[in-house]
């Protein structure tokens, strides 16, 4: 069965190590619900520099086309940002539904917001 592209966002911080850590854990949460996680945050930092402006720009560029091949726009972290609302804007603006990671996992429990992180202990506690 074809899974369903998923884009994910989140009010990142200033720490890259903690970014990254944080966006795996959300993709593989989202992944486990039965979605193929498109993050672009864990890879376009590795061979765009975004204090470029060009390459910053090319970047959310990108980043928006990604979001446009998507079925649904998952918002991870407890904070909302710019950069969040702005995905949640064009998820609306171009018919793509938004939701959060809690909702994702609790449509998967089927309304059993207990099933988080079953079958991997406590990972996603916090997320």
């Amino acid at each position: 069965m074809k899974r369903p592209l998923a884009y994910i966002t989140a009010a990142w911080g200033e720490c890259e190590f903690e970014n990254t850590e944080n966006a795996a854990q959300y993709c593989r949460a989202v992944y486990d619900a039965g979605f193929n996680p498109i993050c672009p945050i864990l890879f376009m930092p590795l061979f765009l520099n975004s204090e470029i402006p060009t390459e910053h720009k090319n970047s959310i560029d990108m980043s928006r086309d990604l979001l446009k091949r998507s079925r649904v726009v998952v918002v991870c972290g407890r904070a909302i940002d710019e950069d969040v609302k702005n995905d949640i804007a064009t998820a609306q603006r171009l018919g793509i539904m938004a939701t959060t990671l809690d909702g994702i996992m609790t449509i998967k429990g089927h309304g059993k917001a207990q099933s988080r992180g079953q079958g991997r202990g406590n990972a996603y506690d916090g997320l």
